[in-house]
């Protein structure tokens, strides 16, 4: 995917700075931090900077070495290969993006390893050969530790391949700003929505796997813009996406309500 116009970003510290010397030194790039706080827009930023082709994998437990190398189809009578995404990648010289990388089945991992150090090496066993990779190519991985922790964690000698970065909710002001350019809120309702966002995130008590991030802010100021009532637009984008416990939902609804 080329990137024609640029994405909306705000920078939040020095990470696009560090994301171009990992490209110009051909390092690659794993982004921690929590669902929501703008990881893949940032990746798709920076693609669009650096007038790269952008090349995404929503990884989950089926992701399997095979989707993103290539496999053997059936085409009329005859068995061709066909290149998946990283492969394609790699001779493209584009941004692969791996997002949630932990998810995927380990022999993800293995196949990519030989990407993140100085060979840069693509191994296809099926084909017998060995792709190098294009001067442009870049590997980009997410991982959520919160999320991931006592589930799937990814091993140390995984991480110390990357350059990190870490993402997480931005402060009161740079939120404040996002919302209102993403979702075209007023000002005071962007800060109702941030006000509500920070209440929850606060409430360690309801043992919440993932809390609210700014993308399920942005959602209800969206819907609140398009013209849905306030409180039922912040039920449907930021309470119900977070649970489906009954008490639980009600317990956040109710503080929801309080607030806007």
């Amino acid at each position: 995917m080329k990137i024609t116009e640029a994405p909306y970003y705000r920078h939040i510290g020095q990470e696009a700075e560090v994301f171009e010397h990992a490209f110009r030194n051909k390092l690659p790039l794993l982004l921690k931090g929590p669902t929501g706080t703008g990881k893949s827009r940032f990746v798709e930023y920076m693609a669009w900077k650096l007038e790269r082709h952008l090349i995404t994998v929503a990884c989950h437990e089926e992701t399997s070495a095979t989707d993103l190398i290539g496999r053997y189809i059936i085409k009329g009578a005859e068995t061709v290969w066909q290149d998946g995404p990283l492969t394609r990648a790699v001779k493209e010289g584009a941004i692969i993006y791996l997002d949630e990388i932990a998810e995927a089945r380990p022999d993800i991992i293995v196949a990519v390893h030989s990407l993140t150090d100085y060979r840069r090496i693509l191994y296809i066993d099926k084909l017998g050969t060995e792709l190098v990779a294009d001067d442009n190519f870049m590997l980009v991985a997410s991982f959520n530790p919160g999320y991931q922790k006592g589930f799937k964690e990814l091993k140390p000698s995984t991480r110390q391949r990357f350059v990190s970065l870490s993402f997480n909710y931005p402060e009161e002001k740079t939120e404040r700003e996002i919302l209102v350019n993403e979702a075209g809120l007023d000002e005071p309702t962007a800060k109702k929505l941030i006000n509500i966002g920070n209440k929850i995130r606060n409430l360690t008590e309801l043992g919440l796997t993932e809390t609210v991030s700014t993308r399920l802010l942005v959602d209800a100021g969206k819907l609140i813009q398009s013209g849905l009532p306030k409180r039922l637009a912040v039920k449907s984008a930021v309470v119900e996406p977070l649970s489906d416990d009954e008490e639980t939902l009600e317990a956040l609804t109710d503080l929801a309500n309080l607030m806007i």
